[in-house]
C-alpha cells in the first residue's frame, strides 16, 4: 500500500507536498519521494526512509516549481531499495515521471511486451516502472508534439485496455500538466479537490481526502472507475471516463485498517464506517453469546479504537484505552521479516496494568492477518492480571493474499489460512475468539442507499478476486515472492538521489 499526491499551484508547491506525504505516512514507511518541474527542469528526491528523513532544508531548497506529484512507499511488487522509490522517471515522451498505488497482476506479461514490441527496458523490478513505461508508449503514440486533453486521455485509455489489477496513479508530463487516473474497478482510492487563492485557483490529487483538509483543498470527489483527471499547464481541470465498462469495486481493507479514520472514500466517511463494524460486532455478540461475561472493552492502538468504543457502547460494557502505543514504531505487518515483527510488538506496545488486573478483557482489534501480533498482545494482557482474556475482530477472517496492493502475507502465513476459528483462537491464546460476519461488514461500510458502490474487492476473506482473472498460477508465484524467507535479503540499499534530471551540474 502506499500514497499518492500530485500538485498544481500558483507558487512553489514543495513544501504542500512534503505537508501531504506526512498526512499519508500510514499508507507507507519504506520510502518517499518529491518531484517538481520549474520551466521544464525536472528535480527529484527520493530515498529510503520516512518522509521527515528524507527531506532535509536543502532537498527542499532544490524542489523548485509551482507543480509537482510525491510518493510514500511500502513494497509489495519488486523489493525495498531506494532505486524502487518513487516517483518514478522516463525521458520519452516529454519527460514524465509516476507515482502509484496498487499492482498489476500482469505485470510480467507488460514487461514482456514493452521490451518485444515497444523496445522499452525496464530497469527494475517494480511493477509501477511497467505502468509508467505502458502510459508513456500510449502517449508516444499519439504522435503529437503539444498534447491535449484528449490524447492525454486517450493514452489513458491504452492504459486500461494492456494493463490488469488494482492501480492509482498521479504523473506529471513536462510542459504539459498533472493527470491522475483510477483502474476499471476503482479497488485503489484517489481523491482530488481544489482551493481558491490570490494567485488563481490550485488543484490536488491525492490517495486519501485528509491530505486535502490538512492543506485546506475542498474535496470535490473521488475519481470514478476508469476515470481520469488531467491539469493542464494553464490550470484548466479535464475529467474523463476513459475505460469502457468500468465497476466501482473498492478494496474493502481500505475502510477495515488503511485509510485514516478522518478520510472520505468514494463518499464514504471511514470513521462511521468502523463505527457500524462494532456495533454490528456487538449484535452478533449479543446473538451468539447472551451471557457474557466481559467486564470491559479495550482497543488495540490505533484503527480498532472507533469500532470497539462503538462495540462497547451497544453491549453496554465499560470501555478503557489498556495499551500505550510508541509513535515511532511502524506498522507490524508491513515490516520485512517475522522476526522483526515479533520485537516490534513489545516495543509498539505496552499494557496499563491496573485496567487488565483480575477483569475479564474483550481486546477488540480491526484484523488479525499473520496471528504473531495478537498472540502476543494476548499474552502481555495475561501478564498484566487479566483474568480471561477474549478478543475480537472487526473484520472477518483473512485467509487469502491481496493481489491489488496491499502487503498481504503468503497464503500459508495467514493465520486463518486453512484453519477454523478455534484452531486460531487456540493459536493467539484466547478464552474466546469473535470475527465479524462478512455480510455484516459490507453492510457497515457500505450503508445501503448511501452509497453507490456496486460491490466490494472482498478477496482477503473469501478468495474472490474482482477482475476475475487471478489465476492459481500466479497465487503460487506471488506466494514465492511474499513468503518471508525471501524478504530477508530486502533491507534496501542506502543510496540517496537528488537530480536534476534536465540540468546535472
Amino acid at each position: 500500500m502506499c500514497g499518492i499526491v500530485g500538485i498544481f499551484g500558483r507558487s512553489p508547491v514543495n513544501q504542500a507536498l512534503y505537508d501531504a506525504l506526512l498526512v499519508l505516512q500510514h499508507r507507507g514507511q519504506d520510502a518517499a519521494g518529491i518531484v517538481t518541474c520549474d520551466d521544464n527542469v525536472v528535480h527529484l528526491r527520493k530515498s529510503n526512509g520516512l518522509t521527515r528523513d528524507v527531506f532535509e532544508p536543502r532537498h527542499m531548497l532544490r524542489l523548485r516549481g509551482n507543480i509537482g506529484i510525491g510518493h510514500v512507499r511500502y513494497p509489495t511488487a519488486g523489493c525495498s531499495s531506494s532505486a524502487e522509490a518513487q516517483p518514478l522517471y522516463v525521458n520519452s515522451p516529454y519527460g514524465i515521471t509516476l507515482a502509484h498505488n496498487g499492482n498489476l497482476i500482469n505485470a510480467e506479461e507488460l514487461k514482456r511486451d514493452l521490451f518485444k514490441e515497444d523496445r522499452r527496458h525496464i530497469n527494475t523490478n517494480s511493477d509501477s516502472e511497467v505502468l509508467l513505461n505502458i502510459f508513456a508508449h500510449e502517449l508516444a503514440a499519439q504522435n503529437r508534439m503539444q498534447l491535449t486533453e484528449r490524447e492525454i486521455f486517450q493514452a489513458v485509455a491504452g492504459v486500461h485496455q494492456r494493463c490488469r489489477g488494482g492501480y492509482a496513479a498521479v504523473a506529471m508530463v513536462v510542459g504539459h500538466g498533472i493527470v491522475g487516473f483510477r483502474d476499471p474497478h476503482g479497488i485503489r482510492p484517489v481523491v482530488y479537490g481544489s482551493r481558491e487563492t490570490d494567485e488563481g485557483r490550485e488543484y490536488m490529487i491525492a490517495s486519501e481526502s485528509v491530505a486535502l483538509d490538512t492543506l485546506g483543498f475542498t474535496l470535490e470527489r473521488s475519481l470514478r472507475p476508469g476515470e481520469a483527471v488531467f491539469i493542464d499547464q494553464q490550470g484548466t481541470l479535464h475529467t474523463m471516463q476513459c475505460a469502457a465498462n468500468p465497476v466501482l469495486s473498492p478494496c474493502i481493507f481500505e475502510f477495515v485498517y488503511f485509510a485514516r479514520p478522518d478520510s472520505v472514500i468514494d463518499d464514504i466517511f471511514v470513521h462511521k464506517a468502523r463505527s457500524r463494524m462494532g456495533k454490528r460486532l456487538a449484535r452478533k455478540i449479543g446473538r451468539a453469546w447472551p451471557d457474557h461475561d466481559i467486564d470491559v472493552v479495550i482497543p488495540i492502538p490505533d484503527t480498532s479504537r472507533t469500532a470497539a468504543l462503538a462495540l462497547a457502547d451497544r453491549l453496554g460494557v465499560a470501555y478503557t484505552e489498556g495499551f500505550i502505543k510508541n509513535r515511532y514504531i511502524g506498522r507490524t505487518f508491513i515490516m520485512p521479516g517475522q522476526t522483526a515483527r515479533r520485537r516490534s510488538v513489545r516495543q509498539k506496545l505496552n499494557a496499563i496494568d491496573l485496567e487488565f488486573r483480575g477483569k475479564n478483557v474483550l481486546l477488540v482489534d480491526d484484523s488479525i492477518v499473520r496471528g504473531t501480533t495478537s498472540k502476543q498482545i494476548v499474552q502481555m494482557a495475561r501478564e498484566a492480571g487479566a483474568r480471561k482474556v477474549y478478543f475480537a475482530s472487526a473484520a472477518p477472517p483473512v485467509r487469502y493474499p491481496n493481489v491489488y496492493g496491499i502487503d498481504m502475507p503468503a497464503a500459508n502465513e495467514l493465520v486463518a489460512h486453512g484453519r477454523s476459528e478455534e484452531e486460531v483462537r487456540e493459536i493467539i491464546g484466547a478464552d474466546r475468539l469473535i470475527y465479524q460476519d462478512l455480510s455484516d461488514l459490507i453492510e457497515a461500510v457500505q450503508k445501503k442507499g448511501k452509497s453507490a458502490i456496486q460491490r466490494f474487492d472482498t478477496s482477503v476473506f473469501d478468495g474472490d478476486y474482482v477482475t476475475g482473472d487471478v489465476s492459481a498460477d500466479y497465487l503460487r508465484q506471488l506466494e514465492l515472492l511474499r513468503n518471508d524467507a525471501a524478504r530477508q535479503e530486502e533491507t534496501g540499499g542506502g543510496e540517496c538521489q537528488m537530480v536534476d534530471l534536465y540540468n546535472t551540474n
